[in-house]
């Protein structure tokens, strides 16, 4: 049972902390913060993710050029270019390491109003930290498993924040429905999405990358859009006016009816 909950835990404060700051905040600046703040998530981010734990900097540019050339072969996971998803999540673990490194080349388009802390990240991401992490949940397992099935767990553990992405980006391109009919294959993975904290509505995400809630419809419901508000609220965030910082390649070909949204 321990585990069971350790893992749910796991599961949804990792993914908050995905999609809050390196998704909708570092990659779409969606709302600002102040400097204290981007730090404090920062390391929540780490604490969450860690093994698996992701640069918002590097996180944030990859993100903008899946927008930019999406089902292309310069986008960083698309399913049109790995045979299954695992090959996908690889070829995303080498370009993240190229633009993590500085060993890719990047287009100015993608380095604006990035989040950074270089001194953090490079202990974040270093193969110690990785090691000392996986350490930690492997102890966690042995001492508080009660069945080796549970161990089975164990590999999304570790590759947490990979895993969440890899949904997305496998799945929600192949297979749900859509709102909005775009030049590329991004679908709404679930009608009602408390699985992936509102981020399997892809299609709608496309349609609109910097809005603050990812559902249109009714039954649409983004968990993370109240908070959003709470936190703005709060004064610890201030939503804005979306700062263009990609060049979309996404451009609507027909948009369903709004009375139907």
């Amino acid at each position: 049972m321990i585990i069971l909950i350790f893992f749910i835990a796991l599961w949804y404060s990792s993914l908050f902390f995905q999609s809050f700051f390196q998704h909708r905040y570092g990659a779409h600046v969606a709302f600002k913060m102040s400097k204290g703040w981007e730090r404090f998530f920062f390391i929540f981010t780490y604490i969450t993710q860690g093994s698996s734990y992701m640069s918002p900097r590097a996180y944030a540019i990859m993100h903008r050029m899946h927008h930019a050339y999406t089902d292309t072969e310069k986008d960083p996971h698309s399913p049109s270019f790995s045979s299954n998803i695992f090959s996908m999540m690889w070829r995303t673990r080498n370009i993240y390491k190229e633009i993590f490194e500085g060993t890719m080349e990047i287009e100015p388009q993608f380095t604006k109003n990035l989040p950074e802390w270089p001194a953090f990240d490079k202990w974040a991401n270093s193969s110690v930290s990785r090691l000392l992490w996986i350490g930690v949940y492997v102890a966690l397992f042995i001492h508080f498993a009660t069945s080796p099935w549970l161990f089975l767990l164990l590999p999304v553990v570790m590759a947490m924040g990979a895993f969440h992405g890899a949904v997305i980006n496998w799945f929600a391109h192949k297979y749900g429905y859509i709102n909005f009919k775009l030049k590329n294959t991004s679908h709404n993975l679930f009608s009602i999405d408390i699985l992936m904290l509102g981020e399997s509505y892809h299609n709608n995400h496309h349609k609109h990358p910097s809005n603050i809630n990812f559902g249109k419809r009714w039954h649409e419901i983004d968990p993370i859009y109240p908070i959003i508000r709470l936190l703005n609220w709060l004064r610890i965030i201030k939503i804005a006016k979306p700062v263009p910082v990609y060049v979309q390649q996404d451009e609507p070909l027909k948009r369903i009816a709004e009375k139907e949204l």
